[in-house]
């Protein structure tokens, strides 16, 4: 029996590769926060996310991010809209839900792979009973092995 990663995993993947798109562009905003001229981006996350998860239930490639521009608090004399206090909350806040985002798969994971522990112990627990009985394991030598 093959197992589907992809439903098995759900949208997690898909949103870690969001998260981390999402920190590059906020990066990128730190990075030029002393630029004259230059204009913060951000994508819509949630949009984002609908959109994956709508192509998820479809099975077709991840979502395309379109990035926009965001509006400052202040206004600055050079034209640049980077907010060095924003921006770092942002880059935070991101951080903070990739790392939820993190562990949500791995719980996945651990859920994927315990079944597979449980039946690799059963496996070996049948074939200790029945070479403790003095059965030599011929009734039962195709649940020695893990298909």
């Amino acid at each position: 029996m093959a197992i589907s990663f992809d439903n098995a995993l759900g949208v997690h993947p898909h949103t870690l590769n969001l998260r981390a798109e999402r920190s590059k562009v906020i990066a990128g905003n730190l990075a030029n926060v002393d630029t004259p001229g230059f204009k913060a981006r951000d994508f819509d996350f949630q949009a984002a996310l609908a959109q994956v998860e709508q192509r998820h239930t479809q099975h077709t490639s991840s979502a395309n991010t379109e990035l926009m521009y965001r509006n400052p608090y202040n206004n600055s004399i050079d034209g640049n809209t980077v907010e060095l206090g924003v921006e770092q909350a942002m880059f935070a806040q991101n951080a903070m839900d990739f790392e939820t985002s993190l562990t949500f798969l791995n719980m996945k994971f651990r859920g994927c792979r315990q079944p597979l522990q449980d039946s690799n112990h059963y496996v070996i627990w049948r074939y200790l009973s029945d070479r403790r009985l003095g059965n030599d394991g011929a009734n039962h030598a195709s649940e020695y092995h893990c298909q």
